[in-house]
């Protein structure tokens, strides 16, 4: 039986700290899901679309990697792809009181999805999608934060 699982998130944009959760995640699963969130109450700094080919240009040669979006509840899309797994990348302690009280809402809505939640190796523990957006509103060089193989120009304002 293959193992699935959710790895959710804005991707505003996919960071090297993202690529770094998913890689770890493709050895505990045979596939990994990345489910881009979509927000019509929030306006995100890329298109879903710049965010899909991001993500497609970072993740290119990674086997076992499906990108989709949605604008549900997570555990819903888990539900409706038949994924019993979410995994979520933590950066520090509050991240980690963050996303575990997510984790125990979905286990309330959803007693049969899962949260994995995987710490941020060291080197990447300093890479918020939000510090990259505003080294991009500031024309810095972001190469450092990105994933190799990504098209800086994806990263120029829409």
């Amino acid at each position: 039986m293959k193992r699935t699982a959710l790895f959710p998130g804005s991707f505003d944009p996919f960071t090297a700290g993202h690529l770094n959760i998913l890689k770890r995640a493709l050895t505990m699963f045979d596939e990994v899901v990345v489910a881009i969130g979509i927000n019509i109450d929030k306006k995100g700094h890329f298109s879903t679309e710049r965010k899909i080919e991001i993500i497609k240009q970072a993740t290119a040669g990674l086997d076992g990697v499906k990108i989709v979006k949605y604008d549900n509840l997570t555990v819903d899309i888990c539900r409706e792809l038949g994924i019993r797994h979410i995994v979520r990348g933590v950066r520090n302690m509050i991240d980690f009181e963050t996303e575990r009280s997510i984790a125990d809402a979905n286990r309330r809505l959803a007693p049969e999805i899962d949260t994995v939640i995987i710490p941020t190796a060291q080197e990447y523990a300093h890479i918020s999608s939000t510090a990259v957006r505003d080294l991009i509103k500031h024309n810095s060089d972001t190469s450092m934060f990105i994933p190799e193989g990504v098209d800086m120009n994806l990263l120029k304002k829409e």
